[in-house]
């Protein structure tokens, strides 16, 4: 059965798009395809890898694990190895979240620059 619409894009509200647009654009690899005011996109091809940042005047990130401003999502990515990427993703302006839920050792969890929780994955 078809489904009502077809998925366009993740949106993150946040304080400054641009910003936080390249911070995601050197994460995945994927380019800025459109910057307008206020609303910065980056794809990889377009719907469904689409990811859209939206400039909020009174942004508050969120508090996770407490629960005053819970997560409300938060981003997944892939990688081949945990320590390197940490060190790229520090540099780009991430902040490793003193909450590290994972005792395997499989993820971990960072903040982007506007305090959205992020994970760093690999595949056991």
């Amino acid at each position: 059965m078809p489904g009502i619409a077809r998925f366009r894009s993740t949106v993150l509200d946040c304080p400054d798009a641009r910003g936080l647009a390249r911070f995601y654009s050197e994460l995945l690899g994927w380019p800025i395809t459109q910057d307008d005011d206020g609303w910065v996109v980056i794809s990889d091809g377009g719907s469904p890898m689409r990811v859209a940042f939206q400039q909020i005047a009174d942004y508050r990130p969120p508090t996770w694990p407490e629960i005053e401003r819970p997560q409300q999502f938060h981003i997944d990515v892939t990688v081949d190895d945990l320590d390197a990427a940490e060190k790229r993703v520090l540099a780009l302006g991430a902040r490793k979240h003193e909450f590290q839920p994972s005792k395997e050792g499989d993820f971990r969890v960072f903040l982007d620059p506007a305090g959205h929780p992020f994970c760093l994955c690999v595949d056991l």
